[in-house]
């Protein structure tokens, strides 16, 4: 399935994504489709304590229409994947198969910087399939020198910092991140590849070429705990369905906020959990219009 051109209003950050956009870029299934058509994502992290993390990243990809997903995660976090979301395939071994399996990589959520997450990120980082990198994937990129950072530079990864995870990837503070957004994107992007998801109020998206889109959508209820988590599940998922890394960042936070604004009008945003919004994501892939 490929990307639509990406389209929408401009303005002085860019584009604006619009709903209409978002339509264009999920187009109907086919009556003959199957689960292979729509991608097999891996996500990888969850160590003690932190199973969380990789459980609502892992549901987020299941509700938003992959065909198939695995996690890779802790032997103790197994049964809480499960129970949570038993469409979910858990694995604590074999993660170079599983690699070779899937569509696209999610790494980072409740990864940590211990021996088990840093032994699995130099296992991922060598692959050369799609990825997305959040969270500790980020600090851990952030904490290596510029030669072995432009060592690891490519086109096919998706990186979604919030400000202070940018600031340490740029190597300045996180006030300049958030007084600069649109330039700290571009150098964010410039530096290393791929597409970048800023996170933040009006999340801004930069592609390949530097394009750069932006979100009018989102409020300060998703100030929480697993939000973007969730968030890689959900781009994770549609580059498993064939969208481009900038169409999957920019439709998927588009998609996350939004699910977050409606949640919110029913409920208020103090105490809007990650995955309260669940369910109105499961209405938003299909009545975006």
């Amino acid at each position: 399935m490929a990307a639509p051109r990406h389209q929408g209003s401009n303005t002085t950050d860019g584009v604006t994504m619009t709903a209409q956009q978002v339509a264009q870029n999920l187009p109907a299934r086919t009556r003959s489709c199957h689960k292979g058509d729509f991608g097999h994502v891996l996500i990888v992290g969850g160590d003690r304590g932190f199973g969380g993390a990789a459980i609502m990243a892992a549901q987020a990809a299941v509700l938003c229409g992959a065909g198939l997903v695995s996690l890779f995660t802790r032997s103790q976090h197994v049964s809480a994947m499960l129970c949570r979301q038993p469409e979910v395939m858990v694995h604590d071994e074999n993660l170079n198969e599983l690699m070779q399996r899937s569509t696209v990589i999610v790494i980072g959520p409740g990864l940590g910087l211990q021996s088990w997450g840093l032994t699995l990120l130099e296992q991922v980082l060598a692959c050369e399939k799609p990825m997305l990198l959040d969270a500790d994937a980020l600090n851990y990129l952030a904490g290596l020198d510029q030669t072995k950072q432009q060592k690891l530079k490519r086109d096919n990864w998706i990186l979604t910092p919030h400000p202070g995870e940018a600031a340490r990837l740029l190597g300045c503070n996180t006030t300049t991140i958030e007084q600069h957004r649109s330039n700290s994107a571009r150098q964010l992007q410039k530096r290393f590849g791929g597409t970048i998801v800023l996170k933040g109020r009006n999340s801004l998206i930069c592609g390949p070429k530097q394009q750069l889109t932006q979100l009018d959508c989102g409020n300060p209820g998703m100030a929480s705990g697993g939000m973007g988590d969730v968030l890689s599940g959900i781009i994770g998922a549609l580059v498993a369905q064939g969208l481009s890394g900038f169409a999957a960042a920019s439709t998927g936070a588009w998609l996350h906020s939004t699910a977050a604004d409606k949640q919110a009008e029913l409920q208020g945003e103090r105490g809007l959990l990650a995955t309260a919004i669940l369910p109105q994501l499961a209405l938003l892939l299909n009545k975006v219009d």
